[in-house]
């Protein structure tokens, strides 16, 4: 048995990191609350290698008759398995619990033991792997649940519209005889075909839209490449979780050079609704790469600073300090930002074609009021039902890996539920734009991307059943935290779902309208 000095184990101290709050703030607050509604819970790093253990705790009175007392420990153990020069295994043992009294000076000690094992090194992180969590049954039957729901909801949508589609081209191929013929009057004047100088606008707001859609496809093309690069760990650069902070790096990385990827698509997207040069001369190509630059990136600015305000306030070594903060800027700046101009640049000029089957009329053509079942209102909700249906059970997995100290491992899971989301989006989309067609409605570039974007919001109502159910935070440090991570993270996924949405919903009006006759 070995021990260690203070001076020896000071490089390991400051790496550790406090998962609720600061201790030395909340000592004397413990005082003065219940001991039934306040645990604190904290988090030491050695060598990359997590140990979890609680500030105090409640224990009875010693005669067994007093009141419950609040304790906290005193003395910790780190115990250290080493192989060679390897670290391979850390505990930590809080020992000592004193009672908490008003005034009372306590002193803290810790002692780290030394022992030799036979465990290899590329094993050491198995114990922190919950193979029962993750890999249990309810898992497996979601994910082979999901998928029978997409082919089911594929065969569904596709039988639906084709019996559908089949009848108004069959309808509007006799209206067209009846033209031919003088008899005008026997015409069914309503339908999707009516709209067709109207359906191919420009979306109201097209700069704006246009940065939306480039930001979804940023973060689509981001998250399949981090979620790749997280399945070939185990073979190219080693599993994510063995290296603390190696996703975020990658999610940092990834971001600025897929900044092009945004450019280029939200620039084409753009430049199709002005076909002549002219046109596009007298344009807002530039307003639209700097809104494309600047959108998601000013809003996580923005609700990290009040986060990282926040974490300042109540003292946490988990506020970002001004050198991580500067470097990050730079990567935006030098990477991030050239790359997204010239993505935007290479868009305008290469795929930005206007290839409409149809001509867009001069005066837009009046929409009449829809049915219920065509309303807006309603279609924009109900498209997301089924979208967060294929996903809510992988919602829990992954809120709990993030929220509950749990390693995610299982990135495989991850793609299958990725590729499923994008299929039930694409299907519930085409129906939906369909319907609203259907009532000569042509707004749907809007309507396409909040349908399938309706799917965060039933996200972010999850994630606030799952604080209330499922965890046990409390304090505005850590309720500002959570919902700031999960505003982020439903942002991010509204943009992914409804770019998904609004490429589905083009791909189908373009083929209905090229497939019928128009005058």
């Amino acid at each position: 048995m070995n021990h260690l000095n203070i001076s020896t184990l000071t490089p390991f101290l400051s790496t550790f990191i406090p998962t609720n709050s600061p201790m030395h703030t909340h000592y004397t607050h413990n005082v003065n609350h219940t001991p039934h509604t306040t645990s604190y819970r904290y988090e030491l790093v050695v060598d990359d290698l997590p140990m979890w253990g609680m500030v105090g705790e409640v224990l009875e009175g010693k005669d067994g008759s007093t009141a419950p007392e609040k304790h906290i420990f005193t003395h910790r153990t780190l115990t250290i398995s080493y192989n060679g020069d390897q670290i391979i295994e850390v505990n930590l043992t809080s020992e000592n619990p004193e009672p908490i009294n008003v005034g009372q000076t306590l002193q803290f000690t810790y002692t780290v033991k030394w022992h030799k094992t036979d465990k290899p090194f590329d094993g050491r992180f198995d114990r922190y792997l919950e193979d029962d969590f993750f890999e249990h049954k309810v898992h497996w039957f979601s994910i082979f649940n999901s998928f029978m729901m997409v082919i089911f909801l594929c065969g569904l949508v596709a039988v639906i519209l084709l019996r559908t589609l089949r009848n108004d081209f069959a309808r509007y191929a006799k209206e067209d005889e009846l033209d031919i013929e003088g008899m005008h009057g026997m015409k069914d004047d309503s339908g999707w075909k009516n709209v067709y100088g109207d359906v191919f606008r420009a979306p109201s707001n097209l700069v704006l839209f246009s940065a939306m859609v480039g930001t979804g496809w940023q973060l689509l093309l981001l998250i399949f490449a981090v979620i790749l690069y997280a399945m070939a760990g185990p073979v190219l650069h080693g599993n994510m979780y063995e290296d603390r902070g190696e996703m975020v790096s990658t999610v940092i990385v990834c971001f600025a050079l897929s900044s092009a990827f945004a450019g280029y698509s939200s620039g084409s997207f753009y430049r199709q609704y002005f076909p002549t040069a002219r046109e596009e001369k007298n344009s807002e190509w530039q307003k639209t790469m700097i809104m494309t630059i600047l959108l998601f990136p000013v809003i996580i600015s923005l609700v990290g600073m009040v986060l990282n305000m926040i974490a300042v306030h109540y003292d946490t070594i988990g506020a970002l300090p001004i050198s991580v903060i500067l470097k990050m800027a730079a990567i935006w700046l030098f990477v991030a930002l050239p790359l997204s101009v010239a993505g935007t640049i290479f868009g305008r000029h290469w795929s930005g074609k206007n290839d409409a089957p149809c001509r867009v009329n001069n005066i837009p053509r009046p929409i009449p009021t829809a049915p219920w079942y065509a309303s807006p209102c309603f279609v924009i909700p109900a498209s997301g039902i089924l979208p967060f249906g294929s996903i809510f059970i992988e919602m829990y997995f992954m809120f709990t890996s993030f929220w509950s100290y749990k390693f995610y491992y299982v990135y495989g899971f991850m793609l299958l539920v990725y590729i499923i989301l994008v299929m039930v989006t694409i299907c519930t989309t085409i129906v939906s734009v369909y319907f609203v067609l259907s009532s000569e409605n042509y707004n749907w570039h809007w309507l396409s991307f909040m349908s399938a974007g309706s799917t965060s919001v039933y996200v972010f109502l999850y994630a606030i059943f799952y604080f209330h159910y499922k965890t046990k935070m409390s304090g505005f440090l850590q309720i500002a935290f959570y919902f700031g991570y999960m505003l982020l993270f439903c942002t991010g996924l509204f943009f992914m779902t409804g770019t998904v949405g609004v490429w589905a919903a083009n791909w189908f009006v373009r083929k209905i309208y090229g497939s019928v006759k128009i005058d």
